[in-house]
């Protein structure tokens, strides 16, 4: 297919499950391109026009969302630059301002007025300034390419592309391609770093439910968080500085209060991650088996030793909670995620969609055997799968690590200045903020066992012949009754010998650091096996690379030989964490025989669920007594008040704190979680189960004004009634 005839295929979109209609409530797709589905969003309830969703020329709702902290969504909500997202978005750096003295994670916080805003150090947004399809500057370039030749190519057009594009601005750019190196777009983005915490409800409303509740629906979780946008006199990004003024958008959202019903349309808007729902059955097989299960394995590990240590002393709980909570929503998500491919039998369903591929390719052989290229490929990867998890899951848990190969060059250039000059008071400051914010989640206990389980767990999951020489030396040398107890004594012996772990023996080193001590210290000896590269080098070769390189290529192949296929079809890509958007209707569910879901929860179900005291499902004082007096303020409807709704939209993660808009572009609710029913998600949309749940608008606006006393919040507020 030439270029031309590609770029004209791609245009024209597609669907997930190529063999099925298209459906509105499946489907992330492009801004810029949103046009082509007008007719079938209208036809759901979308009042607006597709320039009103995207505009380069004029103020759309594009320019109210962001890329918040480049791992969730956020949305402008005041011509002050207020911004709305998850709780759990903002949770890190709501618990890095938490203190035993000011817990504001667990007693929440609302700034009165500007002076009261916290900022956050490293936290930052990201608006797109428009997209642009460069397509045709890359493939023309790299379609006779492979391999990393080919890869090295499209990075260096892809740079030039967005040097051109940012030059004389204060913009930055980058390219992403797009089905599998069939398209490619520029992205020209505005970043802010001024970004000031405003307001947080307690975790116990914020985090209602915890792990318990997590991907699970019926959902009563006030998942939210407040933080503005400051800018420089001139209205650009600029640097923290206190006379800093709050951002003046281009757009930002009204707050609708009306109330939601099942069927109303609803939208969502914001940066989906990664999803990879074209990936053939050999992966599915390998997620179900092998990957998703040790990943699970390896987290599960951490939580325990962490929650131990946690139930103990509440300073480390504050210190622990951010990375706590973001390891277990994921443990819980692979959990469910395994669970959902088997139930809903997706290896069969890809299998049934290849064996038709395969009878469509017939005598076309330029994709003659690509199927059973990819069997090959998956059958003599296979055996190294759970040993890659352990390199992006296990080797670092031990933070210990990290921080000792971090620190090794800083203390090697200590060892040759001389002291008091400012080159070493410069290396040796540099090194101590580096222990601190190592000694921010240290514990001793915690970070034993979490190493203990990794090294035991390594030796039970992963072949004897891909154990690497220097783990075979702890095993002789501290060879005990069973492989835990070997690690356990090992354990010991590092924290005992070393001088590189304990965050006080190691302020004690760099203060006088030694090199010929550093590179005999036991913690180090066992730290510099687990540089990546190097580790993968010498342990398995080019098995990763090899896999990676060839999937790539069949990848490529397989896209554009489905685009020939489906020609003429309504096609959308994978997420890769640019701005889409995903419309459908809120929508109730039935999950099994007998039993249907409502679209909406609300605060009764709130108290059905309250455990005084409870670590999950306690709930603040003035919230008892709001509810017991049914003070619901103007947010209230039929005598309750709406906590959360789930609606049909096709999110995953990233996609926390985007907004939810109905069709006359208003906010109605933030996006925060999936259903369990549908956790094959990210690999297979399930038009029956597949569900976004949302904390609705309006519990969020009296968590803020009835619970939170923060009037001047509310008075910011564009609220439609």
């Amino acid at each position: 297919m030439n270029t031309r005839l590609l770029l004209k295929t791609l245009i024209l979109g597609l669907v997930l499950n190529i063999s099925k209609p298209v459906f509105a409530d499946e489907g992330m797709w492009i801004p810029m391109l949103i046009g082509k589905n007008y007719d079938q969003m209208k036809s759901q309830g979308f009042k607006l026009t597709p320039q009103d969703l995207y505009d380069i020329n004029k103020a759309s709702l594009k320019d109210a969302i962001v890329s918040f902290g480049g791992f969730c969504t956020g949305e402008l909500v005041s011509k002050n630059g207020l911004l709305f997202t998850n709780h759990h978005c903002g949770y890190d750096a709501i618990a890095t301002e938490s203190t035993p003295e000011n817990n504001i994670l667990d007693n929440g916080f609302y700034a009165k007025n500007y002076s009261e805003e916290r900022p956050i150090k490293g936290l930052f947004v990201n608006f797109l300034v428009k997209i642009e399809d460069v397509t045709d500057k890359i493939l023309t370039q790299t379609n006779q390419l492979t391999g990393t030749e080919k890869e090295a190519k499209i990075t260096e057009i892809g740079d030039k592309l967005a040097a051109e594009a940012t030059k004389g601005t204060h913009y930055n750019a980058f390219v992403r391609d797009f089905f599998k190196g069939n398209q490619y777009f520029l992205f020209v983005m505005e970043k802010f770093t001024d970004i000031r915490l405003v307001g947080t409800p307690p975790q116990s409303i914020g985090k209602f439910g915890g792990d318990t509740d997590n991907w699970v629906w019926p959902r009563q979780t006030g998942d939210f968080s407040i933080f503005r946008v400051y800018a420089g006199k001139d209205n650009k990004p600029a640097a923290y500085a206190k006379d800093n003024k709050p951002y003046s958008p281009k757009k930002y959202l009204p707050v609708s209060v009306k109330g939601v019903e099942n069927n109303d349309f609803a939208m969502v808007y914001g940066f989906p991650g990664r999803t990879d729902r074209f990936l053939t059955s050999y992966g599915v097989s390998l997620a179900i088996d092998s990957v998703s299960p040790e990943i699970v394995k390896l987290r599960d590990i951490r939580l325990k030793a962490w929650k131990k240590e946690m139930d103990k002393d509440v300073a480390f709980r504050l210190k622990i909670s951010s990375q706590y909570a973001s390891v277990a929503n994921y443990w819980k998500y692979f959990i469910g995620q395994s669970e959902q491919l088997k139930a809903l039998k997706i290896e069969d369903k890809k299998r049934a969609e290849e064996q038709e591929f395969n009878q469509w390719v017939g005598s076309k052989p330029e994709y003659a055997g690509l199927m059973q290229k990819y069997n090959e490929l998956y059958t003599n990867y296979a055996p190294y799968a759970k040993h890659r998890v352990f390199i992006t899951e296990g080797f670092y848990a031990s933070k210990w690590v990290a921080n000792i190969l971090k620190l090794q060059n800083s203390i090697e250039k200590l060892t040759k200045e001389v002291k008091g000059t400012d080159a070493y008071n410069n290396l040796q400051k540099t090194a101590l903020e580096t222990i601190e914010s190592y000694k921010e989640t240290y514990n001793a206990t915690a970070d034993k066992a979490i190493l203990t389980g990794m090294l035991t767990a390594f030796y039970e999951d992963i072949p004897k012949n891909q154990h690497p020489d220097f783990y075979n030396d702890i095993l002789k040398k501290y060879k005990a009754k069973t492989p835990q107890e070997t690690f356990e004594k090992y354990a010991n012996a590092l924290w005992k010998e070393s001088v590189l772990i304990d965050p006080d023996k190691l302020i004690a080193f760099i203060n006088n650091p030694n090199q010929k001590k550093f590179n005999e210290d036991i913690a180090y000896q066992y730290a510099k096996n687990l540089v990546i590269p190097e580790y993968i080098s010498k342990n398995l070769g080019t098995v990763l690379k090899d896999f990676e390189n060839q999937k790539q290529e069949l990848d490529h192949l397989y896209f554009k030989a489905l685009l020939k296929k489906n020609e003429g079809k309504l096609m959308y890509p994978d997420a890769n964490s640019t701005m889409r958007i995903t419309y459908g209707n809120v929508q109730n569910y039935a999950p099994k025989d007998g039993v249907l879901y409502e679209a909406t929860t609300t605060i009764d179900g709130v108290m059905e669920k309250y455990i005084p005291n409870d670590s999950e499902f306690d709930l603040p004082a003035n919230f008892l007594a709001a509810y017991k007096a049914r003070n619901f303020g103007s947010y209230g409807s039929n005598g309750t008040l709406v906590v959360n709704f789930i609606s049909n939209n096709d999110i995953t993660g990233g996609n926390s704190g985007s907004p939810v808009i109905n069709g006359n572009g208003e906010l109605i609710g933030l996006a925060f979680d999936g259903n369990w029913e549908a956790m094959s998600g990210d690999i297979a949309f399930d038009k029956k189960f597949k569900r976004s749940i949302n904390v609705d608008i309006r519990y969020v606006l009296w968590c803020i004004d009835v619970l939170g006393g923060a009037k001047n919040i509310i008075d910011e507020l564009e609220i439609r009634k």
